[in-house]
């Protein structure tokens, strides 16, 4: 149950940078969502934060405590990608509800396990995919489903950042490298602006003289029906740019800042018809953490399901396993045909002002 204010009660399970940086200020730009409690293996952040945000704090191995405690409603997942499952599913099979952050797992078969367990428990599963409710976003979705470029015909991206050896990205494998931590946004996108589910997947890697042990920049080439083609390119080694383009038969859309949040990232796009005539689209800044829990807890408070649910994760979840299947072989991997009739609508948009980027509590341990 809510708390008395009607506010849905959230954990937060991971007290890394993306909780302490975006989604813990997000929280209180809402109305209907509070935070109750964290969840980390941190004495030192478990001690800071639970003071700053007046939180009951948790250790990893007494996750089942603050499950059985009723302080709770939900949990926003933001632990390591392979530790996804260990947190999410144990939630749902309590009946918690759970945000978790994309991607959804490393690999098909436990994202699909997160999913099955949401459906025998009934409680609510999103996958915490901002940009579903981020106004730019969905306004361009719209535009090419209403024809600005008549029928899109191919869709390519570049999206790169300068990954520091020391940070933690940068020792785990392929499942914390570029594809599984930055190919998932053009990946989601290319399946959200053609409606449709790719049926192949090539691959190509450099490691451009980095000692990461993977891939640091990763060109992807997605096949889908109807003889569309995506492709992307993702790097932890190139200069910073997030980008992405739309081709169609009477026009193209391109998008940059595309992917982005935080202070001045405003998702812009421009459209150019076949005459060559240019329109310029700017979305206000808005805090997308804050927008995606209040969509969430809407969804909870009013039992509907939410739009990015464990089917649209597992969905990505199928293209990131073929990734690493192609880079590993060479080969092109074929998909089976696959299907989602769910896709994001102009309803689910939230905009918040974007809250204050607090100090961090930093320790040795990189995240969580």
């Amino acid at each position: 149950m809510p708390d008395n204010q009607g506010r849905v009660r959230y954990a937060v399970v991971g007290g890394g940078w993306i909780s302490q940086g975006a989604f813990m200020p997000g929280v209180g730009q809402t109305e209907n969502s509070v935070m109750t409690a964290l969840v980390t293996g941190d004495p030192i952040k478990a001690d800071a934060l639970a003071k700053k945000y007046d939180l009951a704090s948790y250790r990893y191995e007494d996750y089942d405590k603050l499950l059985a405690s009723g302080t709770v409603d939900a949990v926003y997942i933001a632990t390591p990608n392979f530790r996804h499952r260990e947190f999410a599913e144990p939630a749902l099979k309590a009946g918690i509800h759970v945000l978790l952050e994309k991607p959804m797992e490393c690999s098909v078969a436990d994202a699909q396990a997160i999913e099955d367990a949401a459906k025998a428990s009934g409680a609510k599963l999103m996958i915490a995919y901002r940009l579903h409710c981020e106004p730019g976003t969905l306004a361009l979705l719209q535009a090419i489903r209403d024809g600005a470029v008549g029928k899109p015909l191919f869709f390519s991206s570049d999206f790169s950042q300068n990954v520091k050896g020391s940070n933690h990205r940068a020792k785990s494998g392929y499942w914390a490298g570029p594809v599984p931590d930055m190919g998932t946004y053009p990946i989601n996108a290319a399946r959200n602006l053609f409606g449709a589910e790719p049926v192949s997947v090539r691959a190509v890697g450099t490691r451009g003289g980095r000692d990461f042990g993977f891939d640091d920049t990763v060109a992807v080439t997605l096949e889908f029906p109807g003889e569309r083609l995506a492709s992307f390119t993702v790097s932890y080694s190139g200069a910073d740019i997030d980008e992405f383009r739309v081709i169609g038969t009477d026009g193209t859309a391109r998008c940059s800042p595309a992917f982005g949040f935080g202070e001045g990232t405003a998702t812009t796009y421009t459209l150019t018809d076949k005459d060559g005539n240019e329109s310029e689209h700017e979305a206000p800044v808005v805090d997308q953490f804050a927008g995606e829990t209040a969509y969430f807890s809407d969804c909870i408070l009013n039992d509907r399901e939410p739009e990015p649910n464990g089917e649209e994760g597992t969905l990505d979840v199928v293209v990131l396993e073929a990734v690493e299947r192609a880079l590993e072989t060479g080969d092109t991997q074929k998909l089976e045909p696959r299907e989602r009739r769910r896709r994001p609508v102009a309803d689910q948009k939230r905009e918040f002002p974007l809250a204050k980027v607090p100090d961090f509590v930093n320790t040795d341990v990189p995240i969580g």
